[in-house]
């Protein structure tokens, strides 16, 4: 009885641990910006499906497909702040997304943000510091992804 007691108990703080690091972050990330991300062409293409209609605006993640159905190929968008590109059937932005950064498939590392199209170190980079393009004041050091921090 006090065998069988030991066994379930293990197996259930075992299970627990598992549950509690499988919900919990154990890295530390910064919030997406861009996940319901849509993107305005900086010049409308033509919708193959629609055939006489224009398409302005693509939204992240859109499939595509390289051989026949592409929609961004090098397409640029939002003013010049995106390039988008077929990535594994789907529209991914190069400048902007980490996991096609510059090019389709060349992802960030750790603690690195894709900051148009180069894999920049937000935790210690006092022109992209925590994110892309925000800047430290003149003097302050960016450490840990913060402006001056203490």
């Amino acid at each position: 009885m006090a065998t069988t007691t030991l066994k379930l108990t293990t197996l259930l703080s075992l299970t627990l641990s598992l549950l509690l690091t499988l919900h919990s972050p154990t890295s530390f990330s910064f919030a997406s910006e861009d996940d319901d991300e849509e993107y305005l062409l900086d010049t409308p293409i033509e919708n193959t499906r629609l055939r006489s209609r224009f398409l302005a605006n693509i939204k992240k993640g859109t499939r595509c497909d390289a051989a026949k159905n592409n929609v961004c190929n090098g397409i640029s968008a939002s003013k010049g702040e995106g390039l988008l590109f077929c990535c594994k059937k789907h529209c991914r932005n190069v400048l902007s997304d980490k996991n096609n950064c510059g090019i389709c498939g060349h992802k960030c590392k750790l603690g690195e943000r894709c900051c148009h199209g180069t894999c920049t170190n937000v935790f210690y980079n006092p022109t992209n510091c925590g994110k892309c393009d925000k800047m430290c004041s003149s003097g302050v050091k960016c450490q840990y992804g913060y402006c001056g921090y203490a």
